[in-house]
């Protein structure tokens, strides 16, 4: 449905809501990684998009997806936003993105932030994302109140929808992922050498997940800062090498999972001097770990997309909830469309109504003068009720208009209104 903001959220100056982005559904890793964005990426673009006169704006970038969600005359104000603080190029951008206006980049951003867009269902970890990005827009002052009630709406959905289907069920992850896939793939996992490069949030997510499920006390930890590492290791009493004996290390391991998070590969071909089979999980987006190490016939290279498209029980249990849970955004968006029409037509008919009410107040000032035992009392009570139907009729019929802009421009141009 193309319709103006003007005919959405009363907000007409400040263009339409705009969805721009790409994930995992057709953007593949490489792809992702040139348009990845960092936190000082993350504050250039606000501060660009202020400065563009982009009046309402928030930037996600996970390692599936990459999104802004704005407010703009034209969306490609916001893909020039993207292309110019990432490595991508607009014309890498359409071949794999999307864009959504208005109700469906308001019905896009629900499906995002309840998990039902996750790679893997369920994945609750982006609402916190969103969260964040949200709260930054709004210290650099770059959230308008549709967007903060828009967020607030999305927060509730998600919290609906784990408090009350079981979609979040089960410990789906692309860590837990990846140590499904250890399990499977590799013999006695719990006497292997385990070597974990990076200490981040997958990073940390995956050491919990190797503990609790492999039952491997031979996992070593590197980092490139040694002191997070040290943080996480003792939490789980584990061993910490220096960054500097990571080639060393390497030719120790058995298992080589890389959570880096760099944006540039942080494991390559002249690291690995092996002697036995070393099977490496990159979970990194952009991909840390350099194609070449595949030169090396000793070595298994499993990228984070195979994780992620690994399918269990588990997810076959999340997948009976949809139903649940699309029931429950069906209700909590409806209540923000409602309200965002409400906030379309709500000053036409509250300066009506004033309208109505100042020529009552002449007219019954009038009367008075001109008829003997005037019922003030009994007019008023008439009075009033005639305005209460006539604007309760003219709110009606802009409810009931998809494209209301044209009646709402009439009504003030006849009754000569002025809203703010």
């Amino acid at each position: 449905m193309k319709t103006n903001l003007k005919t959405y959220s009363g907000e007409a100056l400040e263009g339409n809501f705009y969805t721009i982005g790409l994930n995992y559904k057709k953007a593949d890793a490489e792809i992702r990684g040139h348009f990845s964005i960092d936190d000082t990426a993350k504050e250039k673009i606000l501060e660009q998009g202020k400065a563009d006169g982009i009046p309402s704006l928030t930037v996600i970038s996970t390692c599936n997806r990459t999104e802004l969600y704005g407010f703009a005359q034209h969306p490609y104000q916001l893909i020039k936003l993207l292309c110019q603080y990432t490595n991508g190029t607009v014309e890498e951008f359409e071949k794999v993105a999307y864009i959504y206006k208005n109700r469906d980049a308001v019905s896009h951003l629900f499906t995002v932030g309840t998990g039902l867009d996750s790679q893997i269902l369920g994945d609750f970890e982006i609402i916190s994302q969103l969260r964040n990005a949200f709260r930054e827009s709004k210290k650099r002052d770059m959230i308008n109140p549709f967007m903060e009630r828009l967020a607030n709406a999305v927060i509730q959905a998600s919290k609906r929808i784990k408090n009350e289907t079981g979609i979040s069920s089960g410990a789906t992850s692309v860590s837990f992922a990846a140590v499904q896939y250890i399990m499977a793939h590799v013999p006695q996992i719990s006497e292997k050498n385990i070597l974990l490069f990076g200490t981040g949030k997958i990073g940390r997510n995956t050491c919990e997940n190797l503990i609790k499920h492999t039952k491997n006390d031979h996992i070593t930890l590197v980092n490139r800062t040694k002191e997070k590492a040290e943080k996480v290791a003792g939490k789980f009493n584990l061993v910490v090498k220096d960054y500097a004996d990571i080639q060393s290390e390497i030719a120790q391991a058995d298992v080589l999972i890389v959570a880096t998070g760099a944006q540039q590969p942080t494991i390559s071909q002249e690291l690995l001097y092996l002697n036995r089979p070393l099977l490496i999980l990159d979970l990194s987006i952009p991909k840390n770990v350099s194609d070449d190490v595949l030169e090396n016939e000793l070595v298994t290279l499993v990228h984070m997309d195979q994780l992620s498209a690994l399918t269990d029980h588990t997810l076959e249990q999340r997948a009976a909830q949809l139903p649940l849970a699309k029931k429950i955004i069906a209700e909590i968006e409806k209540e923000f469309n409602k309200w965002a029409d409400h906030r379309k037509y709500a000053p036409t008919i509250n300066a009506l109504k004033n309208k109505l009410i100042e020529i009552k107040a002449g007219e019954l000032d009038y009367q008075s003068k001109k008829i003997d035992g005037f019922n003030q009392e009994q007019a008023e009570i008439i009075s009033n009720r005639l305005i209460q139907k006539i604007t309760t009729h003219f709110a009606n019929h802009l409810k009931g208009e998809e494209g209301s802009a044209e009646s709402i421009e009439l009504i003030r141009r006849v009754f000569q209104l002025e809203t703010a």
